[in-house]
């Protein structure tokens, strides 16, 4: 069940969230049970690690977000 609960999409949008949805379900579930999982690269601790972590500072809460 898909519940909208900001905003007011269109019909369209909606479709294509939904196809979103379901291609990624898909994806999962014709991936080989045994298979290891690919981390995307949003959720991939290494990138974290390339860019470094901030340094304690003025103006270090504005490098928080975005890596420099």
């Amino acid at each position: 069940m898909i519940r909208v609960v900001k905003g007011n999409p269109t019909p369209e949008e909606l479709a294509a969230a939904l196809a979103v949805v379901q291609a990624r379900a898909a994806a999962l579930a014709s991936a080989p049970s045994g298979a290891p999982r690919v981390a995307d690269g949003w959720s991939d601790p290494a990138r974290v690690a390339r860019a470094g972590m901030p340094r304690p500072g003025p103006g270090a809460w504005g490098r928080t977000y975005w890596p420099a």
